[in-house]
């Protein structure tokens, strides 16, 4: 991969201060630090007198709609939205923005904020980091260094979406510089107990149901080294699964003692017949963004996912062939 050109902070902010109105976007199916981070540059915007929408292709997750300013994130309808600026953030690909984001979203600016070592590069105007373990960090980097708003409502959103993307500051990638800015948060009047109990203790029922219904699909291979799963589309009917209750559930198969690789497997609905892959790997040494790249997909060297073509036994067939090749000594 090329060696990339960031836009400065100082440009970044320059551009927004001249602004007027902008459009946040993010991935669809998004996490924590996808929904915390677009409600952090959107608050940021409210604060400084912008008009700014915040679009996702799907709903906040559940678990989510506690941080603040959730209500602001709508889905695309018909009407078209014109912007002087669209904002995207944590999202490696302007496909995983979402088609009909894409459809109604129109400006003569688009700016890349993102921590994927994955990322295009698309965007008129890009800010990618690699080495920070989220978008959330980047972001705080951004508003801190610049002056622009940074309330406490804002630090309660930037706070859980460092938190979900690092495990809660325990993954690869979390610096001395992360622990920094949680401390600069909680200085800041960020209530980390409450957000802590909000977004790791206040699961709905049926996530535990799935992750029996997973348990019990688990396969130990690879000499110990490799768990995976799979989720049917049957599994997902009958626990009445949401998009977002899966998501962690496979860094329960990453605890394992012994094992180096977890893989999940999920039926995706339509009729593409496609399987949405998530690895996690515990030694950087394997790097899963290399396989999930081999699939289309990519991430980082630790956690990275990728959709690959259906049926789902046959996915996981030439998956876990990737992952042994990927143990195995050079």
């Amino acid at each position: 991969m090329p060696l990339r050109t960031n836009t400065s902070c100082a440009e970044i902010a320059a551009r927004l201060r001249a602004a007027e109105t902008f459009a946040v976007i993010s991935h669809y199916r998004p996490d924590g630090d996808a929904i915390g981070s677009s409600l952090a540059v959107g608050l940021a915007l409210q604060a400084m007198g912008k008009k700014v929408r915040v679009l996702n292709e799907d709903t906040v997750p559940e678990t989510l709609k506690f941080l603040p300013g959730s209500g602001m994130v709508e889905q695309p309808g018909d009407e078209k939205i014109v912007c002087d600026v669209i904002i995207a953030v944590d999202c490696a690909t302007r496909e995983r923005l979402g088609a009909k984001c894409l459809a109604v979203l129109d400006s003569p600016l688009w700016i890349n904020i993102d921590h994927h070592r994955s990322n295009e590069d698309y965007g008129d105007l890009r800010f990618i980091d690699s080495d920070a373990p989220a978008t959330g960090e980047i972001l705080f980097n951004l508003l801190h260094e610049t002056g622009l708003p940074l309330t406490q409502d804002i630090g309660a959103n930037i706070y859980v979406a460092i938190s979900t993307d690092t495990g809660s500051f325990q993954y690869q990638g979390t610096t001395a510089r992360t622990y920094e800015i949680g401390a600069a948060l909680i200085r800041l009047g960020v209530d980390v107990p409450s957000l802590a109990r909000d977004t790791y203790e206040n699961f709905p029922r049926r996530r535990i149901e799935l992750l029996r219904g997973l348990l019990n699909t688990m396969e130990i291979t690879s000499g110990g080294r490799v768990a995976s799963w799979a989720l049917t589309d049957g599994l997902a009917k009958s626990t009445g699964m949401m998009p977002e209750d899966a998501e962690g559930l496979i860094d329960t198969m990453r605890s394992i003692q012994g094992v180096i690789v977890a893989a999940a497997f999920e039926e995706l609905p339509g009729p593409e017949g496609k399987v949405r892959l998530s690895l996690r790997s515990k030694d950087p040494q394997v790097d899963v963004g290399k396989v999930c790249a081999v699939f289309g997909g990519g991430g980082h060297a630790m956690a990275a996912g990728a959709r690959l073509r259906g049926p789902l036994f046959e996915a996981k067939i030439r998956v876990l062939q990737a992952i042994d090749e990927a143990l195995s000594p050079s």
